[in-house]
């Protein structure tokens, strides 16, 4: 794969085939994130489980303390009171069935993250092949079926995140921008891994976290030696 000059001059910055100290992972993130705009950073863990098998399954959200750096944009789908609840809450946009029927009719996708109280699962049944692909369906684990709508809405805008293993057997989750700094970054890193880490699955044998790399949107990765 051919990369450009900007690339190529950031890929050089790291040293090939070195698991870097968390510290000195983070400390070169101005080196290899040299993008004209604010990159988004990533964390991508690979581990030693089986996502083939329902007992080894690795998911859950945790709030990252310095946020994620985005603007997200929650929908939420309830009636009355939860409704009312929601607009007071922050929510950007509050809607029931005419929501749905835009989300089924229209395609309309304007949004980040949807929320809902449990007794809306029924009709936003209709639109989950439409939200399901693209990671926005509500689910419990997730947080985002919930009689607390308030609180759903405060931890998303505060930087929740979701993790999920892939059928890769890897776990790909933003951790912040470029400019938030080395130590804010360290600081969602260490959050995020701890979570996955008490996230082991109590079927997974052998080493569980098997290489981590912290990646900008636009640039190389860096591999950080943690213990798994």
């Amino acid at each position: 794969m051919k990369h450009g000059k900007r690339y190529n001059a950031a890929a050089a910055a790291v040293e090939r085939g070195k698991s870097y100290d968390v510290s000195e992972a983070f400390a070169k993130i101005p080196e290899i994130a040299t993008a004209k705009f604010d990159e988004t950073i990533e964390a991508h863990f690979k581990l030693g489980v089986d996502p083939r098998q329902a007992d080894q399954q690795v998911r859950g959200t945790v709030v990252l303390p310095n946020g994620t750096g985005k603007n997200v944009r929650v929908l939420v789908i309830a009636k009355g009171d939860k409704a009312d609840i929601a607009e007071k809450a922050g929510a950007d946009i509050v809607g029931a069935e005419e929501i749905i029927a835009k989300i089924q009719n229209e395609n309309y996708l304007d949004f980040d993250v949807v929320i809902t109280s449990p007794d809306m699962m029924g009709q936003l049944g209709r639109v989950a092949r439409i939200l399901g692909p693209r990671g926005l369906m509500p689910s419990p684990k997730a947080g985002t079926i919930t009689q607390d709508i308030a609180k759903a809405i405060a931890d998303t805008k505060a930087g929740k995140v979701e993790y999920r293993v892939d059928k890769t057997s890897i776990v790909h989750c933003i951790i912040g921008k470029k400019s938030f700094g080395a130590q804010k970054l360290q600081e969602n890193f260490d959050t995020l891994l701890d979570a996955i880490v008490r996230a082991k699955p109590a079927a997974a044998k052998g080493t569980y976290v098997k290489s981590v790399f912290v990646t900008p949107a636009m640039g190389p990765g860096i591999k950080i030696n943690v213990r798994g």
